[in-house]
């Protein structure tokens, strides 16, 4: 279960860092972040959300300081804990949000390792509370309660029915290519070539897998992989952004002498896909891979992208705008596209 924490700041700028430096573990529910710019908003978070476990707040702003709101939050739930995220690091302002019930402070400007340690500190405490509370109402008596749907599992029939069916997924597909390497193909040994592929391939399979993603397919240079279930798009860019990262720090040293510096290009479109087996019974030659206009799009914004470019369209940009740093690259005509296309980049 995740962790409710209202962030109360004005600054506006702090929301978009929270869900940019904590978009993994928002994705992985271990915190839900809601926001108030003032000590009145915040209250009013509070009355319509019970089960905050901590506040996190600013100390100047407008309508409620942070130092009015800890004395009110204290007499809201002795079980809420605040802590104070401020520039106004003084001790004179220390010991007032200590003795009004701050459980710590925060200096600005915020390093998030420091803020997230003190968040899982205080989000401990909260949760001892509310176990040391529940165990004295139940009168130390711990119920258990057993899900009946765990008994049940598919027969085998059932589940080879399900490997083989066709359906319509929602998911992000992701083409990545290795740029320049058709060149070296052309005056490199075959061994080399092949090692040297095998090598950046290893790359992108780890990184793929580590977000959650498969490798539909290897063609030529390039790796075609999809991402299913929850955040898929999110996790998507995610490996991507890897990728990009380990490939530029890889440099090979070629038969002559030629120092050859790997870059790849992404692309990326996530939406509606065909799921199922498709190829050629007659050669008895079947691949479990997806198809559609959402792929189609996907390998195209990959042949738009240039040198150590991600690139992903408008819709994927309005997903995921506040959790990724993108740049508006422009109008694109995609092949078999009758209109021009919106296009980003990822450029964090």
């Amino acid at each position: 279960m995740s962790a409710k924490i209202l962030v109360v700041d004005d600054e506006t700028d702090l929301e978009l860092l929270i869900k940019q430096k904590f978009r993994r573990q928002i994705r992985e529910k271990q915190y839900d972040f809601v926001f108030a710019h003032n000590g009145v908003q915040a209250l009013q978070k509070l009355e319509e959300m019970p089960d905050i476990d901590v506040v996190l707040s600013d100390i100047n702003m407008p309508e409620m300081d942070g130092l009015t709101l800890l004395v009110k939050i204290g007499e809201m739930s002795p079980l809420i804990k605040s802590v104070i995220v401020s520039a106004y690091g003084d001790m004179d302002n220390i010991r007032t949000a200590m003795n009004r019930g701050a459980f710590d402070f925060i200096c600005k400007p915020v390093n998030f390792d420091d803020l997230e340690v003190t968040m899982q500190k205080t989000i401990r405490h909260v949760q001892q509370l509310r176990e040391t509370l529940q165990a004295v109402k139940e009168n130390d008596i711990l119920r258990m309660y057993v899900d009946e749907n765990v008994l049940k599992f598919m027969n085998r029939r059932e589940f080879e029915l399900a490997l083989t069916a066709n359906e319509v997924i929602d998911g992000t597909a992701v083409f990545m290519d290795i740029c320049g390497f058709t060149s070296i193909t052309e005056r490199e040994r075959p061994d080399v070539v092949v090692g040297l592929i095998n090598k950046y391939f290893e790359v992108m399979v780890k990184e793929i897998i580590a977000q959650g993603g498969h490798v539909d397919k290897f063609m030529g240079d390039a790796v075609m992989a999809v991402f299913r279930g929850d955040y898929h798009l999110d996790r998507a860019i995610e490996a991507a952004l890897s990728v990009r990262s380990h490939i530029n720090e890889i440099q090979e040293a070629l038969s002559d002498q030629e120092i050859f510096m790997p870059k790849v290009s992404i692309g990326i479109n996530s939406g509606e896909m065909i799921s199922g087996n498709i190829g050629s019974a007659t050669l008895r030659r079947l691949d479990y891979t997806v198809i559609g206009d959402t792929v189609n799009t996907a390998q195209r914004l990959q042949a738009a992208a240039k040198e150590g470019q991600i690139v992903i369209s408008e819709k994927a940009y309005n997903v995921v705008k506040e959790s990724f740093q993108c740049r508006y690259l422009g109008e694109v005509n995609l092949k078999n596209k009758s209109k021009t296309v919106n296009i980003y980049e990822v450029v964090e």
